[in-house]
């Protein structure tokens, strides 16, 4: 079994296209998207899911009203107090500044924003509310110091969902893919969970190949993504921010030991652009597996959500000396289809050479 990532250092250089093309090309594979922060792969395949994971990798805390007892209760100083002189251990041990007493009111009931007033029980000797205070979800980080600072055991620390991953199944093999939450962390911890199920399936299943998708740049969920693989494939572009993107990539690859290789997307865009990053290439070792020209009909596939290599041009008439039966359509391979084609042509052996 045999672990192909396609990456690249920028987002927008083509690389889930080109991992949608495999994904028809390539025979006995499972498909992973590591792209989780972004995944678009399922866009171009169309899974239907059989199974759905919750995927719970932090912790937020939640604090016990009915433990609480209460600001001015508890605390010292004046640290997050507020114009109320409010105070408590929780908030003055939390460096995040997410709990607080923000705008509060004397009167009502859930008064002010940040806060929460309870009906019975007041504040030590000012004959206030029994005011309780609020964590806020989105700044809270997960460290866990203001449960371990309660002295009251009011706080807890609660696994949050940050995303789901799904066990999938599409036209092409099985497929592996997730979605990480709005403002979630951990992107990392995801890959791998998406990884290790698409190396399970394969085992399983006596699959060949994973190929996968994966996210851009250099970061957590890249170096997730890239550890341990038999080739990753960067898929780069003729532009400044391609060739700097793509080098810093080859860079990291080195740093782990991975075994990379280089496609050269819409190069005819600028050739004297492609040019230069064959040349670096030729110069760091690193093989240029590809060129592939812009073709206006991986845009149409692109906007039908199907991959490149299955996009059918206009049907002309078969006739006497083509391929196929008189009066069925006859599709013709675009320049862009067969250099997708000659590509995996090229990866397949480097992998079954590696």
């Amino acid at each position: 079994m045999k672990e192909l990532l396609v990456i690249s250092g920028k987002g927008g250089t083509g690389k889930t296209s080109i991992v949608g093309a495999f994904a028809v090309l390539a025979d006995c594979k499972v498909l992973a998207d590591c792209d989780v922060d972004a995944a678009d792969l399922h866009l171009l395949l169309s899974p239907t899911v059989r199974v759905t994971h919750e995927f719970r990798a932090s912790k937020q805390a939640v604090l016990d009203s009915a433990k609480c007892v209460g600001a001015g209760q508890c605390g010292v100083g004046q640290c997050g107090a507020g114009r109320l002189g409010l105070s408590a251990v929780c908030a003055e041990a939390c460096r995040f500044e997410a709990i607080g007493f923000a705008n509060a009111t004397l009167t009502g009931s859930n008064v002010g924003r940040g806060m929460s007033v309870a009906s019975t029980g007041s504040a030590a000797g000012a004959g206030l509310p029994h005011i309780v205070p609020h964590i806020d979800s989105v700044s809270c980080e997960g460290c866990g110091v203001c449960a371990r600072a309660c002295p009251h055991d009011a706080i807890s620390m609660e696994d949050v969902v940050s995303g789901h991953w799904f066990v999938s199944d599409t036209a092409y093999g099985p497929m592996v893919h997730a979605r990480l939450g709005v403002a979630q962390e951990n992107s990392g911890k995801l890959v791998t969970q998406v990884r290790r199920e698409a190396r399970s399936i394969a085992e399983r299943q006596g699959l060949d190949y994973i190929i996968t998708d994966g996210p851009p740049g250099i970061g957590c969920p890249v170096i997730s993504s890239m550890s341990g693989v038999d080739l990753a494939l960067i898929v780069t572009e003729p532009t400044v921010a391609g060739t700097h993107d793509m080098q810093r990539v080859v860079e990291l690859a080195r740093h782990f030991g991975v075994k990379t290789a280089v496609c050269i997307n819409k190069y005819d865009l600028d050739e004297a652009g492609a040019e230069q990053i064959g040349a670096y290439c030729r110069a760091e070792g690193v093989e240029v597996a590809g060129r592939i020209p812009f073709d206006e009909e991986v845009v149409n596939a692109l906007v039908l959500g199907m991959p490149a290599v299955m996009h059918r041009r206009p049907a002309v008439e078969a006739s006497s000396g083509t391929s196929g039966v008189a009066g069925d359509p006859v599709r013709s391979q675009g320049q862009a289809e067969q250099a997708i084609r000659r590509l995996w042509a090229v990866i397949e052996d480097r992998l079954r050479s590696s």
